[in-house]
């Protein structure tokens, strides 16, 4: 059975990598299950005051598949931590990890509660959190949405794996 990959998609700043963490740790500990992450941030090589385009994500995006997919011969999952801002990104994603069950997670948090993340991270050109946010692709049609703000990024990995592993109305590890 192909693996699953879990893909953590939203605006720069909105919380993806801290909730991958939280996600792999309480997998491991529920499901004694260790899942790799790729991060979007292993890849862009660009400094703090340098715009980040499409083209850019574009041009790394293929890696990151691939490196996901490298991870999937050892692993039982993968959590790809992403900001997808175009159509062209997405289809590329889907047609290079097609093989395997993608579970598309949306992840948000209120606009002024990512400017004032992005803000206090001081390691990313200003406004990139801003136009991530309004490029942010697809839109619509995810598994399931989670809001970085509202909870904990442990509460917000309950979430997820609770819809993944235990189906509809089984809470396996609460929130």
């Amino acid at each position: 059975m192909p693996g699953r990959i879990i893909l953590l998609n939203g605006p720069s700043s909105s919380g993806k990598s801290t909730l991958a963490k939280a996600l792999q740790a309480l997998i491991r500990e529920k499901r004694n299950e260790m899942y790799g992450i790729v991060s979007i941030d292993d890849f862009m090589k660009i400094a703090e005051d340098e715009t980040i385009y499409e083209d850019d994500v574009f041009e790394i995006s293929g890696d990151m598949c691939a490196k996901a997919i490298d991870e999937m011969r050892t692993a039982p999952g993968v959590i790809i931590d992403h900001v997808i801002t175009s159509r062209r990104i997405f289809d590329q994603l889907r047609e290079m990890l097609g093989a395997y069950a993608l579970y598309l997670v949306r992840v948000t948090c209120p606009h002024e509660e990512l400017l004032r993340r992005e803000a206090e991270r001081g390691n990313r050109c200003p406004g990139s959190a801003e136009a991530s946010e309004k490029y942010l692709y697809p839109q619509e049609g995810y598994d399931l949405t989670v809001n970085t703000f509202a909870a904990s990024p442990e509460a917000c990995a309950a979430v997820i794996a609770d819809a993944l592993f235990a189906g509809p109305g089984k809470a396996l590890y609460g929130a």
